[in-house]
């Protein structure tokens, strides 16, 4: 493990209160925030939103079969928590192709009966369903919610997030969802200059901070559950308004497509 380079799942981390994180990946957080002050409140709503997806689709839609993308390093709340308190049975997948973060989730989310953590990146969707380790807990023909909160940022050039989620529905059986969120910035200063940072950061694997209508035609024809594509904050919130608004220089943007 290089704890001298930044690491995504590690800032991650640190913007989001956690202890898993070395100089490196704060003097990278801190380049960031100086570009990019909202970020930290960005960070923490993007969790939140993945946490409010996962119990709106186990509680109003009975989804029993969750797999999530870049999972990143364990939370002290996560998905596998917020499905099996609504039904025990409920199985996980989380999937992710950072070391770290396999290395971390294998130890604290994995039981080998209903959460199981994987190698994958979601370009990789169609092999991981066929993947043993998950065809064990994932049955292809009963909905699932494919979970890319915080992901579609980071696919690398050449790929581009376009066409990722409708070729992801169409190997889901009808009545699963897809719930998707992406950075997005009006200001095109901060978009090169955070771009810059986190390219640095990632030795080059990262995709780039878009404008909002950019990622507008990221979920294509799938309909999309009410609000729509939204400030994730503003998307079902409920009670739970602990974090705020993006703004125009920094925000994130998602919504929750079913497939039909």
């Amino acid at each position: 493990m290089d704890v001298t380079s930044p690491n995504v799942a590690r800032m991650t981390n640190y913007l989001l209160g956690g202890k898993d994180h070395y100089p490196a990946d704060r003097q990278a957080c801190e380049r960031l925030l100086a570009i990019a002050p909202g970020a930290r409140s960005v960070a923490e709503g993007a969790h939140r939103f993945l946490l409010r997806v996962t119990s709106h689709l186990a509680r109003e839609y009975k989804v029993r079969q969750f797999v999530v993308f870049q999972a990143g390093l364990p939370n002290p709340v996560d998905v596998h928590q917020i499905a099996q308190s609504i039904d025990v049975c409920s199985r996980v997948v989380y999937a992710d192709d950072d070391l770290l973060a396999l290395a971390h989730g294998r130890a604290l989310r994995e039981d080998g009966r209903r959460t199981v953590v994987v190698q994958a990146d979601p370009l990789q969707a169609a092999s991981l369903l066929l993947d043993p380790a998950v065809r064990r807990l994932v049955d292809a023909r009963l909905p699932v919610a494919v979970l890319m909160v915080s992901v579609l940022h980071q696919i690398p050039q050449p790929a581009h997030p376009v066409g990722l989620l409708e070729r992801t529905a169409r190997l889901l059986a009808p009545g699963s969802f897809i719930a998707a969120s992406h950075l997005v910035s009006e200001d095109a200063r901060v978009r090169q200059q955070a771009d810059a940072v986190l390219l640095e950061a990632t030795g080059g694997r990262w995709g780039r901070v878009r404008t909002r209508s950019e990622i507008e035609p990221f979920f294509g024809a799938l309909p999309l559950l009410t609000p729509g594509l939204v400030d994730i904050s503003q998307w079902r919130p409920g009670s739970d308004r602990t974090a705020g608004l993006g703004s125009r220089a920094w925000a994130e943007y998602g919504g929750v497509a079913m497939v039909r």
